[in-house]
């Protein structure tokens, strides 16, 4: 988990920006309903992501490595807090009936304890092993042992920094789509946008995973009409990050809720997402395109903005 990030500095007034990933292939759509061909298999592949804690780096590594197999189905399941050996002979026989299905299992592991491991290596399906071989590697370098206690990373650990993403998530909710400006100079970072781009999803991210303050902020029919910020946070436009996606999009969003409205309209959409534009451009405010973007592409693009803000 990355440290508290520090109150970003103020932005030179300049043309706006767009926060954008590096250049990556076209993304192949499977079997979620593309034209790309699916590859030939009997069902399913099954995963199990299993771990001593939690099991979200289990899940977040070995999801990175799935997504490069974007024609290949997956069935995930996920085996949290595996902590005595009689819970690992459990989980390794269920393994073994798996290896006797029509499609061989695919297993991530993040299990610290050696005995608990040992018993789940002696599986018959292939382990990747995310803990084993980095573990005594670092230990190495490091001329240390490690104490091999299990949920350092999604425990309490450092109770400094989760007492910090505890505070951040209270003020992401009490700041929430402009419902109160009390206290908000302590934002590092206020996301601006039209209704239904992603300002809260974003916002709770960032400040679970990262302790970053957010405050979220709409953008509104008067706000379009005289191109300018809101006036609760006019003078905090150094700390603002804005949203757009596309009209179409956004539209749909917007249809799911109010369906046949003005508001869902696609000229609706695309006259609030070209203001929204001008506004981030009068203030040189960054913004990212939500459009394609998952929340952790984006949540990943502000913190280098963020960290990337010169010095006035």
């Amino acid at each position: 988990m990355a440290p508290p990030l520090p109150v970003p500095r103020p932005l030179p007034r300049a043309e706006s920006r767009e926060i954008t990933s590096p250049a990556a292939p076209a993304p192949t759509v499977a079997p979620d309903g593309s034209d790309a061909p699916v590859q030939e298999t009997h069902g399913a592949v099954p995963v199990y992501f299993i771990s001593d804690s939690t099991g979200i780096s289990a899940e977040t590594m070995g999801n990175a490595l799935l997504a490069q197999f974007p024609t290949v189905p997956f069935e995930r399941r996920l085996i949290p807090f595996l902590r005595t050996t009689r819970e690992a002979e459990e989980v390794r026989d269920q393994l073994n009936q798996a290896m006797d299905g029509p499609v061989e299992p695919i297993v991530f592991l993040t299990v610290v304890d050696e005995e608990v491991r040992e018993v789940l290596l002696g599986t018959r399906a292939p382990v990747i092993d995310f803990v084993s071989g980095h573990l005594a590697r670092i230990e190495a370098q490091l001329g240390l042992s490690s104490d091999h206690a299990p949920a350092r990373l999604h425990g309490l650990g450092d109770v400094r920094r989760y007492n910090r993403r505890m505070q951040a998530v209270e003020f992401a909710i009490e700041h929430d789509d402009g419902q109160s400006v009390r206290a908000i100079q302590r934002a590092d970072v206020i996301l601006i946008a039209p209704s239904r781009c992603g300002k809260t999803p974003t916002s709770m991210y960032l400040a679970l995973m990262h302790g970053v303050f957010v405050a979220n902020y709409p953008l509104v029919d008067e706000d379009f009409e005289n191109g300018n910020l809101p006036q609760t946070i006019a003078d905090l436009s150094d700390r603002c990050f804005g949203l757009l996606t596309s009209p179409k999009r956004l539209s749909e969003v917007r249809g799911e809720r109010r369906p046949d409205s003005r508001y869902a309209s696609v000229d609706q959409t695309h006259w609030e997402l070209s203001r929204a534009r001008r506004i981030y451009d009068h203030y040189g405010i960054p913004f990212v395109d939500s459009s394609s973007k998952s929340v952790e592409e984006m949540s990943t693009l502000i913190l280098q903005s963020l960290t990337d803000r010169p010095t006035p």
